[in-house]
């Protein structure tokens, strides 16, 4: 959720210091100092790229015209469902709902890209019905963060845009800063959120009632992320510009000034969450993703838009930061601010991706590269990025919610260096698009992108940001109405003009930075242009970047990236990584040994390792023995979490559907393996009884086909014996706690009855009520509904490889979403995530561990070829020596343990892990972090 414009070389430069331009132009002038750049790729044609824009232009039609037909005025569209999320209606998913205002905001949010998609008329149309509809005053507790970027950054970017409409004379002649009017009515209701000591604004706010009154509902929150507090700057400078209030920039300068003071004085790096009142960090890891990310693209960005050199200064030093301890290139992982040596965890989310983009207005190309193509790599292998994944390109979380920061990175490299790669990049992503998330009513999230089901949700920063981003990409000058380099993108990519920082400057810019830090002059040199630091006289410079990363993520046991501060030690072997590590290995044992990690064979058969910082033989080996026992408990947690059995697909592939409805299952400990075996395809038909407790009275009817049967009153594998006797060639368990769902239930694996389960042939599969419903909606439409039971969903061009299939879409009215009726029931699906259920955005900007305990000197892991076991008592941790990469169907271990249908006690969140699924990875992270406090040097 990140962007920056930027200004061409001709444009005129606001009243600066003679060097003002710096980095933040000096990528942008290139794009015309460099017309032609070849890269190793061939050039794209014009008709080409006509074509995909106007591929773009469709693709956005079709969601932005079923958010107006199916969701407005609520904020956002359920695109597998046809209708609009309303907050209070729809089941609360926590933080993520802390974004919806009941202010319509996909509409907002999409004012200023309907006008650069050259949609005026939608765009004055979609005015009125702001001015018309929208209200600003309801009784509901909002994010500050997100109603700032989303809704007071659209109103502001449909305000500028519309001024600049107005003067070409066509379009908005009648507009009269109402767009600005009600941007600052919003500005005003959130300013009591910065009634705190340190200037830091509250998380959350009541438009109606603020802060601290008893109907306001909140106010009692004490810590904010980084990003929160610090990504304020852009919109409430520019409408303080705008209006001459300059109340506005002053509350957000005051919050930027504190973080600054607050951040790592050695380190010069912030922590993720910080205490609004105390100022002390609550959590201390770093990074450029989730809780940090805008946070420094807003200081970047604050100096290119108000033209104030102290936001340049404390974004150079936070970067030599950055490139200095958590770039580890092509990889950007989270330290410590204390330790910033230490790894604080060994995984990324997705919202780094904005990075490589950001680096781009700084001028700092190379790392871009790298890092983007990492990025690229992990999406050519999973379709989509996921929320987060692992150092060596594992899936760790595997929703993915059409976040829009790959694109933006995309179009801003392809700016700089005219690449025409970068277009193949943004072809891969629209292709992609059209491919797996495009339903019916929309764009649907994919809650796995391992299954390639779907969510029922469609962000507003979907249309603000990624399709602005993708016709970009592909647009040449002439295809847009006005000069976007006149104009800088906020994070949520709304549009604010250049021309805003020599407009009203009545702030007091008081430079605070000089006075912590001594600065790098050689952070100060770049000017525009500045191609030869750039880029070489190579035309093969990208490529060459590039080519070392292409199999980087599909290298069967990736070996990871050697760490930056390895580098450091001029010509020292490198420190001993857990991977690596075998206890029968002699010259192991005596690294561990100079770590001051001792190693104890256990009568059980365990190995456990104990490390005390004060025996190692050094500063340095003690904080590699800090590293190393972190490394071998992540490595427990992941080799624990391969075991557990992956998520399997329900897909329906008849008449309407064709493979667009994907639901995600729950796999049973008996019966075929789909992970083995081709998958199963059939019609499906209702056993009588409904239960399959005993013997089926329609037997003809299931013949040769998927059963479908209800939970409850009989063990799983029972019901499965009674389908299979009567020919089914398998079976959906349909849960029957009447409105379950994916959204507030883990998904579990069904176990067998405590007895021989091999003579179960046939696959098992279990769905939640409301997923279930999905299926027998379409049974009483359709009558006849086919499905597909398999590991994966399968790809849509393969299903209508049937010609029969293909005949069938080729003549649907749906195939055009034409048929309504067929919309309802093939949109309504809900998927199943399996673990993880909460990932999104907001979950991460907020999430926090709990207070760290006390230091300790003590830090224990104990080996063992069984499962990982974990006693706090004893101050140590079990992990698995196994660490070779293996595939995932090898690593499984069948279970016949005793369940009761009805009451099953093998949860697929309680299975392997100890606390609640939900929170699982959090909550292993928080260990990780509260082990590092015990072990302060």
């Amino acid at each position: 959720m990140s962007g920056a414009g930027g200004r061409g070389c001709g444009s005129p430069v606001p009243q600066r210091a003679p060097w003002s331009l710096v980095a933040a132009t000096a990528a942008f002038c290139l794009v015309s100092a460099t017309s032609v750049w070849t890269a190793g790729a061939e050039p794209m044609s014009r008709e080409e790229k006509q074509k995909l824009g106007n591929q773009v232009l469709e693709m956005f039609d079709h969601a932005y015209g079923n958010y107006m037909e199916h969701a407005y005025p609520a904020d956002e569209l359920m695109p597998l469902t046809c209708r609009g999320r309303v907050r209070g209606q729809e089941p609360s998913r926590g933080d993520v709902d802390d974004a919806l205002g009941k202010f319509s905001l996909t509409l907002i949010d999409s004012l200023d890209t309907l006008v650069v998609l050259n949609k005026t008329k939608e765009f004055e149309d979609a005015v009125r019905k702001v001015l018309r509809d929208v209200n600003l005053d309801n009784d509901v507790v909002v994010s500050v963060f997100e109603t700032n970027i989303r809704v007071l950054g659209g109103l502001l970017g449909g305000h500028s845009l519309a001024i600049m409409l107005k003067e070409k004379g066509e379009y908005m002649q009648w507009y009269n800063d109402e767009l600005l009017q009600m941007a600052k009515q919003l500005g005003y209701k959130l300013l009591p959120a910065f009634n705190t000591t340190s200037g830091l604004p509250y998380p959350r706010i009541n438009l109606k009632f603020g802060i601290r009154k008893p109907e306001a509902r909140t106010g009692t929150e004490t810590d904010t992320c980084t990003a929160c507090a610090g990504t304020l700057i852009l919109e409430f400078a520019a409408l303080s510009r705008f209006t001459g209030a300059t109340i506005f920039e002053e509350y957000a300068r005051k919050a930027l000034d504190f973080l600054w003071e607050k951040r790592q004085r050695s380190s010069n790096l912030v922590g993720v969450t910080i205490n609004i009142h105390t100022g002390d960090w609550v959590r201390k890891d770093s990074g450029v993703g989730a809780g940090i990310d805008s946070y420094y693209e807003y200081l970047l960005k604050a100096y290119v838009l108000l033209g104030d050199d102290s936001f340049l200064e404390r974004f150079n030093t936070h970067y030599d930061a950055i490139m200095r301890y958590i770039s580890q290139p092509p990889l950007l992982l989270d330290v410590h601010i204390h330790k910033p040596m230490l790894n604080a965890r060994t995984w990324m989310d997705a919202l780094l991706a904005f990075f490589p983009g950001l680096q781009v207005l700084k001028g700092d190309i190379r790392p871009a590269i790298e890092t983007h193509e990492m990025l690229y790599q992990v999406i050519k292998k999973h379709n989509f990025l996921p929320e987060a994944f692992t150092t060596d390109f594992r899936v760790h979380w595997a929703q993915h919610p059409l976040r829009p920061e790959f694109a933006e990175s995309t179009y801003f490299l392809y700016k700089a260096t005219g690449d025409p790669y970068y277009l193949e990049v943004g072809k891969t992503l629209i292709e992609n698009l059209n491919k797996y998330a495009r339903v019916p009513c929309g764009f649907a999230a994919m809650k796995d992108v391992r299954t390639g089901s779907h969510e029922d949700r469609m962000d507003s920063f979907f249309l603000a940001e990624m399709f602005k981003y993708l016709y970009l990409l592909f647009a040449d000058k002439e295809d847009i109405i006005f000069d976007i380099e006149d104009y800088i993108f906020t994070t949520e990519a709304h549009l604010l003009p250049l021309w805003l920082s020599t407009t009203n400057q009545s702030i007091s810019k008081k430079n605070i930075t000089s006075e912590y830090t001594e600065l790098d002059d050689s952070n100060f040199d770049w000017t525009c242009p500045n191609t030869q630091i750039l880029f070489p006289n190579d035309p093969l410079y990208a490529q060459s970047i590039r080519e070392p990363l292409k199999n980087v993520v599909d290298k069967s046991c990736p070996r990871g990236i050697i760490r930056v501060e390895e580098s450091f030690r001029s010509g020292a072997k490198p420190p001993l990584r857990a991977r690596d590590f075998m206890a029968t290995n002699p010259e192991h044992l005596e690294i561990l040994k100079k770590m001051g990690v001792s190693l104890i064979h256990l009568k059980d058969g365990r190995v456990q390792l104990v490390q005390h910082a004060i025996q190692a033989a050094s500063s340095i080996d003690a904080e590699d023995g800090l590293r190393f026992m972190q490394e071998m408990i992540e490595l427990s947690s992941q080799q624990q979490k391969e075991q557990q059995l992956p998520p399997r697909a329900v897909q329906i592939v008849s008449h309407p559907f064709f493979g667009r409805v994907v639901l995600t299952a729950g796999p049973a400990q008996f019966g075929l393996d789909l992970s083995k075996h081709k998958e199963t395809r059939g019609f499906v038909a209702s056993s009588k009884p409904y239960n399959g407790c005993s013997e089926l009275t329609n037997p003809e009817a299931v013949m040769g086909k998927i059963a479908l049967i209800q939970r409850g009153q009989c063990m799983f594998a029972e019901k499965a014996r009674n389908i299979q006797n009567a020919g089914a060639i398998g079976g959906i368990v349909i849960d029957d706690n009447e409105g379950s769902s994916s959204d507030t239930a883990p998904l579990f694996q069904m176990a067998g009855d405590g007895k021989d389960t091999d003579d179960i042939k046939i696959p098992m599969l279990f769905l939640f009520s409301k997923e279930g419903s999905i299926i027998l909606d379409a049974i009483r439409e359709y009558e006849e509904v086919e499905v597909l039971l398999s590991d994966k969903a399968k790809d849509r061009a393969a299903i209508l490889k049937d010609p029969e299939m293909e005949n069938e879409e080729q003549s649907s009215p749906e195939n055009d979403s034409q048929n309504q009726s067929a919309e309802q029931v093939s949109s309504s699906s809900q998927e199943v995530d399996l673990v993880d259920q909460e990932s999104s955005e907001e979950s991460s900007l907020n999430s926090h561990p709990e207070s760290l305990s006390p230091a300790d000197t003590d830090n224990a892991a104990s080996i063992s070829p069984s499962e990982q076991t974990s006693d706090p008592t004893e101050n140590h941790e079990t992990t698995n020596l196994n660490g070779e990469c293996t595939d995932l169907d090898n690593q499984l271990q069948e279970q016949s343990e005793t369940e009761e249908d009805s009451n099953p006690n093998v949860s697929w969140g309680k299975k392997v892990q100890p606390i609640d699924s939900i929170l699982a990875d959090w909550n292993e992270d928080i260990e990780a972090f509260e082990m590092m406090e015990k072990d302060e040097l």
